[in-house]
C-alpha cells in the first residue's frame, strides 16, 4: 500500500506458520521480503482492513486496480466494505492511467530480461523443427519443449500454440499425427526468472521442403512482416503499420490470383481478412500481452486512437503512435478458415476483391504466421533476441534433414 499523503510504503502479510513450514519448508519472513524491494514497514495482513478503513473514516480516497481472479474480487469486497459486483466499476481510473504510462516504457534492465526470455524461446522453436517429423504426434512435440522451459527454471509464457491446424489461431489441441508435407504453426514463448514475456511464431513444413503453395504463402507472410518491422519508428501509429501489412499480404494474395481489384481500395473494405483476422501485434512486458487486465482500450488506442468495428481490424489491440521504449509483437498471418470462407462465398461479400472459384481449392491449406518482438528506439526500431531461423532455406535446412 503506498500512502501518498505520509509518503509511506507499506507490506502487509503473515510469515509462515509452523504447519505451513512442515509442508513447503523455510520460508522468508515478510520483513525478509520488504527488505529485498526498499520496503520496511511490514504489517499482517489483518492490519490491511483496519489502515483502509482509519483512511476511509477520514474522507480519504482508495485507488485499486481491477482484480483479475474471483477470490481478490470477494477480497476487496471485505476490505472496501463494497459488494463484489461493484468492485470492477469501482476501480481507480487515475491510478490504471498512471500505471500503464510507467510501464508503456520499457527500461533497458527490463528489455535485458525480455531478451533473456527471448533466449529460452529461440531454443523452443529450434527444438521443435530439429525434431518434427512424420509419425509423430503434436503432442510429443509440445511436451518436449515445455520440458526445456521447465529445465531452465523457468515457465511458459502462454499456453503453446502447435499445430497442423494453423487456420485456427489459438489451436491449443495437441493430438494430430504429424504427415510428411503438413505445415505447421508454433507459437510460443517463455518468462525471464522475473518474469518478463517473450513471444515467437514461426511456420515450418514436416520431412520436406515448402511445396509451391506453402511457399507462395510464407513468402508473403512473411515480406509482410519484414516491412512492418522496417516501418517502426518513434510517432508512427501501429495501425498504420498495419494496415502496411494488410496492403503487403493482399499484393500477394493478388499474384496467387485469391484477390484481385484496386490495393488500396481492397484493403479499406477489409476484404484481406478473411485471409487476416486478426491484429498485427500486441504490447509485451510483464505480460504477453502486457497489462490488458488493465484494459485493452487504454493500453493499445488511449486517448489518441478509437478502436474501428470492420471485422478482423476490429481485433486491433495496439494501434496508438509508438514511443521510444515500447516492445511490440509483429505478426502478421494468412489463414484459409473453411467456415468463413464457405460463409463469406454464400453472402457474396467483398466478391469485388475475392476470386471464390479459386479459392475453392485452397481450403485444406491451414494456415502461416511469423512473429518477432521488436523495440521501438529512438531512431528506429530494434527486433530483440538472437535471431531465430525464419528465411525459407533456414527454415527447411533445420524442419527437413
Amino acid at each position: 500500500m503506498i500512502d501518498i499523503g505520509s509518503d509511506t510504503v507499506s507490506l502487509f502479510g503473515n510469515d509462515a506458520s509452523l504447519e505451513e513450514i512442515v509442508w513447503i519448508g523455510p520460508q522468508p519472513t515478510l520483513a525478509e521480503l520488504g527488505a529485498r524491494v526498499g520496503v520496511t514497514e511490514c504489517h499482517p495482513f489483518s492490519k490491511l482492513e483496519v489502515m483502509i478503513d482509519e483512511g476511509t473514516e477520514i474522507g480519504r480516497s482508495v485507488h485499486f486496480l481491477p482484480p483479475n481472479r474471483a477470490e481478490t474480487i470477494l477480497k476487496a469486497e471485505k476490505l472496501l466494505k463494497i459488494p463484489s459486483s461493484d468492485v470492477e466499476q469501482c476501480v481507480s481510473q487515475e491510478l490504471i492511467r498512471a500505471v500503464i504510462e510507467q510501464r508503456l516504457l520499457k527500461s533497458d534492465e527490463e528489455v535485458a530480461e525480455i531478451e533473456k526470455a527471448l533466449e529460452i524461446a529461440a531454443n523452443m522453436h529450434i527444438l521443435a523443427m530439429r525434431m518434427s517429423r512424420p509419425g509423430m504426434k503434436e503432442q510429443e512435440v509440445v511436451g518436449a519443449i515445455d520440458g526445456l522451459v521447465s529445465s531452465q527454471g523457468s515457465e511458459l509464457a502462454f499456453p503453446i500454440i502447435f499445430s497442423k491446424h494453423g487456420e485456427v489461431l489459438h489451436n491449443h489441441q495437441h493430438g494430430n499425427v504429424l504427415e510428411e508435407g503438413d505445415l505447421v504453426i508454433l507459437d510460443a514463448g517463455a518468462n525471464s526468472l522475473t518474469h518478463y514475456a517473450s513471444d515467437i511464431t514461426r511456420t515450418f513444413p514436416i520431412g520436406v521442403p515448402f511445396n509451391d503453395r506453402q511457399r507462395q504463402v510464407y513468402e508473403t507472410v512473411l515480406r509482410a512482416e519484414m516491412d512492418g518491422i522496417a516501418a517502426i519508428e518513434p510517432e508512427t501509429r501501429f495501425e498504420d503499420v498495419h494496415l502496411l501489412a494488410c496492403k503487403r499480404l493482399t499484393e500477394g494474395l493478388q499474384e496467387m490470383d485469391l484477390m484481385k481489384g484496386d490495393v488500396e481500395e481492397s484493403v479499406a473494405a477489409g476484404a484481406h481478412a478473411l485471409f487476416f483476422p486478426h491484429g498485427l501485434g500486441h504490447m509485451m512486458g510483464l505480460d504477453v500481452h502486457d497489462m490488458e487486465g488493465l484494459s485493452e482500450d487504454l493500453v493499445g488506442y488511449g486517448d489518441e486512437a478509437e478502436r474501428n468495428s470492420q471485422f478482423g481490424r476490429s481485433s486491433l489491440r495496439l494501434a496508438r503512435a509508438l514511443k521510444p521504449g515500447f516492445v511490440v509483437t509483429v505478426e502478421p498471418g494468412l489463414y484459409f478458415i473453411p467456415d468463413l470462407i464457405d460463409q463469406w462465398r454464400e453472402e457474396n461479400r467483398h466478391a469485388e476483391f475475392i476470386n471464390y472459384d479459386q479459392l475453392e481449392g485452397w481450403k485444406d491449406f491451414g494456415g502461416v504466421r511469423i512473429e518477432d518482438d521488436v523495440l521501438v528506439t529512438a531512431d528506429g526500431h530494434r527486433v530483440l533476441g538472437e535471431p531465430i531461423p525464419k528465411q525459407i532455406a533456414e527454415v527447411e535446412k533445420l524442419s527437413s534433414t
